[in-house]
C-alpha cells in the first residue's frame, strides 16, 4: 500500500486533476490511498471572507462565497457528467449554504472564533475530495470518498490541533485498511480531523501534508508521495535563485531542518510519523510525473558539496532582552520560556550572553502580550522585517573554515549579519539577516557552495588527506545531490 497526497496546486482545475487521476491509475497495483488538499487559493479565499465577515463585511464575504461556488461547480462539470455530477453538485451547494450560514453568523456576532475559524477553513478540503473522488471513479478506478473527520481525531487546540496518533491509528486501520484490501482507493482530504467528541479542527496551514504522514504511518504504507508542482526539493528556492539543482536523496534530519526553516515544499510537521516508522517519503512533480523527484529517507548518499540546501525563511523578528539580573543569575532563562510557553510562542532561533538574550521569532503571531511579559524581566528590544537563513548538510560540525567561507561570501555581498547560531543541531548553520538581503546572500551562497569550484574543496581535501597506501584503491564516489 502506497500513501498519495496531491496539494493544491495539483488539484488546482479540471486539467490538474484529470493529470492526478492518470498518475493513480498508473499505480493501482500499488493499492493507494489518496489524499488532497482544497483547490489552489481557496484556503487563502476562506480565511479572507471569515475575516470580511468578522469585520461586518458580509457583502464582500458572500461575493467571495459565490466565486468559489462556481469555481468547484465549474471544475466538476469539466470532469464529470450525468447522475455522478448531479450527485456530486448537490453535495457541493450543501456544503457551501452551510459555509454561508456559518459566514452569516458571524457577521451577526462580528466575533470569529477559532472553532468558526476551522468549520469555515475544512470547507476547501471537503469541497475537493468529492470532486477528485469523482473525477477517479469517471476514469474506471474505484474510488470511495472517506471523510478524513471519521478518522483523525485529534486534541480541541482549534486552528492546530494536536493529532492523538492511537486513536487515529485505530480508526484508520477500521475504516480505510478494508477498503484498501478491496482493492478500492479511499479519497480523503487532508488537513481536516476532528476531536473525541466529532467537532471539525484543522491541523494549520499546509496541514494535508502532516494528515497524509498520519495516515501513511498508521497504515504501514510502503512509502508516501507527495505530489505537487516541483521537480522534488531543490538546493535553495528557485524563485530566489533560477540556478537551484533538484536534490536527488535526502536524510530524514536534513529534509526536517529544511522544511523548518522556510522549505515550502514540506509541511515542518510532516516527517514526523514517517520517521517513525521509517517511512520513505517522495517529493514528486505532479506536472511531470515521469520526474525523478527526491527521495526522503532514514539515510541518504553522501552528498558531494559541503551543504545539502540552503532554506531561508522571511517575516521574523528579533527580540532582544538586556537585563543586568541575568549576571550569575539562576531561573531567568526559566522565567523567560516560561512566558513564551503561556502565550505559545515558539522560538526558531535562540542565541545567550551572561547579560542578554536573543530569541528570533515568526512576526505573523501577535507578540504584544509576551512582551509585555518579558519587560517585567528587563530592558526589551523588537526589531521586525528579519530573516533566517539556514545551510543545512551531514558532518559540519567541526570542519575547519566551513562557517568562516559561510560568513566571508555573505560579507562580501555588504550583507549585515545580526544573529548566528551553530551547534545547537549538528547539521545546520543559521543566521539572520534583513528581509531585503535575502535574495543576495542565498545567490551568493549558492554560487559558492554548490555551483563554484569551492563546493567540490572539501571532498578534494579530505582525499589529500588519505594514507598513500589507500592512494591507488578504488573508491565509490558520492551521489550528487
Amino acid at each position: 500500500m502506497i500513501l498519495m497526497k496531491f496539494g493544491g496546486t495539483s488539484v488546482e482545475d479540471g486539467a490538474a486533476i484529470q493529470r492526478a487521476a492518470n498518475i493513480v491509475l498508473g499505480r493501482l497495483e500499488l493499492r493507494p490511498v489518496v489524499v488532497v488538499s482544497a483547490l489552489a487559493g481557496v484556503t487563502d479565499s476562506l480565511l479572507a471572507m471569515s475575516q470580511h465577515a468578522a469585520s461586518g463585511l458580509l457583502p464582500q464575504a458572500l461575493e467571495l462565497l459565490t466565486q468559489v461556488r462556481q469555481r468547484h461547480l465549474h471544475v466538476l462539470s469539466a470532469l464529470v457528467s450525468g447522475a455522478n455530477e448531479l450527485a456530486v453538485r448537490e453535495q457541493l451547494c450543501q456544503l457551501t449554504d452551510a459555509l454561508q450560514n456559518m459566514l452569516r453568523g458571524v457577521a451577526t456576532l462580528g466575533e470569529l472564533s477559532d472553532r468558526t475559524t476551522d468549520m469555515i477553513l475544512s470547507t476547501g478540503e471537503l469541497l475537493s475530495s468529492p470532486i477528485v473522488c469523482a473525477a477517479m471513479r469517471s476514469r474506471g478506478i474505484r474510488s470511495v470518498l472517506v471523510d478524513s473527520r471519521q478518522c483523525i481525531v485529534t486534541d480541541s487546540t482549534h486552528t492546530r490541533a494536536v493529532p492523538l496518533f492511537d486513536q487515529t491509528a485505530d480508526r484508520l486501520r477500521r475504516e480505510v485498511e478494508p477498503l484498501v484490501h478491496a482493492n478500492q482507493v479511499p479519497v480523503m482530504g487532508g488537513f481536516i480531523a476532528a476531536n473525541a467528541a466529532g467537532v471539525t479542527t484543522t491541523l494549520g496551514r499546509g496541514g494535508s501534508d502532516f494528515s497524509a504522514a498520519i495516515i501513511g504511518a498508521a497504515l504501514d504504507a510502503r512509502r508516501i508521495e507527495i505530489w505537487t508542482d516541483v521537480e522534488g526539493m531543490m538546493t535553495t528556492d528557485p524563485r530566489i535563485c533560477s540556478r537551484a539543482q533538484r536534490i536527488d536523496a535526502i536524510g530524514f534530519d536534513e529534509a526536517s531542518e529544511l522544511a523548518y526553516f522556510g522549505a515550502k515544499v514540506l509541511h515542518p510537521a510532516t516527517l514526523i510519523p514517517a520517521i517513525e516508522k521509517n517511512i520513505p517519503v517522495h517529493v514528486l512533480n505532479s506536472r511531470k510525473p515521469n520526474s525523478k523527484g527526491t527521495r526522503i529517507c532514514s539515510e541518504a548518499p553522501r552528498s558531494r558539496t559541503v551543504f545539502r540546501a540552503i532554506a531561508a525563511k522571511k517575516g521574523m523578528q528579533v527580540i532582544n532582552v538586556k537585563s543586568p539580573r541575568m549576571l550569575m543569575a539562576h531561573g531567568f532563562l526559566h522565567a523567560l520560556f516560561e512566558i513564551f510557553e503561556r502565550h505559545h510562542c515558539t522560538a526558531d532561533l535562540i542565541s545567550t550572553s551572561e547579560v542578554s538574550v536573543s530569541v528570533v521569532l515568526d512576526s505573523s503571531r501577535d507578540v504584544g502580550a509576551p512582551l509585555n511579559d518579558l519587560k517585567k524581566l528587563g530592558e526589551v528590544e523588537a526589531h521586525d522585517g528579519k530573516a533566517i537563513i539556514c545551510l543545512v548538510g551531514k558532518h559540519i560540525r567541526g570542519r575547519a573554515g566551513i562557517a568562516a567561507k559561510v560568513f566571508q561570501t555573505v560579507a562580501e555581498g555588504g550583507i549585515s549579519v545580526h544573529m548566528i547560531s551553530q551547534g545547537a543541531s549538528e547539521i545546520n548553520i543559521s543566521f539572520v539577516v534583513e528581509d531585503s538581503d535575502v535574495g543576495e546572500a542565498v545567490r551568493r551562497l549558492h554560487r559558492c557552495f554548490f555551483e563554484n569550484e569551492c563546493s567540490r574543496q572539501p571532498a578534494e581535501a579530505a582525499r589529500k588527506l588519505q594514507a598513500p597506501s589507500l592512494a591507488n584503491q578504488v573508491t565509490a564516489q558520492p551521489e550528487v545531490g
